[in-house]
């Protein structure tokens, strides 16, 4: 008989939570070792239960999940994780893969299409949702366009929301494909602003685009 996968559930949302934990105590290869609502009750308990693999939201109550990874997975570095989350954040996206998560999901996946990720995840891959590879194939394709010192410090949302911006989107697109609001859209142009030392959107786009 095969091992069963254990598995830990980090979700703050009840019922999104609930729906989780359903799927993977009824699945034949799984077995659910902890349920967590919070951060700190997650880092608790996997210390505790040392799960095969987590599954963990991104947005919680106290401390974010991306700092739930860095903490567990520095003291447990045999846990995988696979990232949950609502929004297309580019900014989070990045800092989940650097502090060792290997896989990243959109919470609107199917149930089918999760539990695959979750076996690929065990068996050694690193599950994506297409919209999130293309942001890491076009991060990485697009983050050495400008040598330019000034880019070293944009994050990989800022990239992104300059990419898009060059390639013609408006404001209101942008927020969408970001999943940010009108304000998150005006703390990205002035951040952008500050780092590249512009006044204005075609200043941005050209510098970026290397003009």
């Amino acid at each position: 008989m095969n091992k069963k996968i254990k598995i830990a559930v980090v979700e703050d949302h009840e019922q999104f939570r609930s729906k989780l934990v359903e799927l993977v105590t009824e699945a034949a290869n799984m077995e659910l070792v902890g349920a967590y609502r919070d951060g700190l009750s997650a880092i608790k308990g996997i210390s505790l239960t040392k799960p095969d693999l987590v599954v963990m939201d991104i947005r919680l109550p106290d401390i974010s999940g991306v700092e739930c990874v860095r903490e567990l997975k520095s003291a447990f570095p045999q846990i995988d994780f696979l990232m949950l989350t609502a929004y297309e954040d580019s900014d989070q996206l990045f800092e989940s893969l650097k502090v060792g998560a290997t896989g990243y999901l959109l919470k609107r996946i199917s149930s089918t299409k999760l539990m695959e990720a979750i076996r690929e995840l065990n068996n050694g891959g690193s599950p994506m949702t297409p919209q999130i590879a293309r942001r890491v194939v076009k991060f990485l394709s697009n983050a050495p366009k400008s040598h330019q010192p000034e880019f070293a410090e944009l994050t990989p949302g800022q990239i992104n929301f300059l990419e898009e911006l060059s390639e013609g989107y408006s404001y209101k697109e942008i927020a969408d494909h970001l999943g940010i609001t009108v304000h998150g859209v005006r703390n990205y142009i002035r951040k952008i602003y500050d780092k590249l030392h512009v006044h204005s959107k075609v200043e941005a786009v050209n510098k970026y685009l290397g003009r």
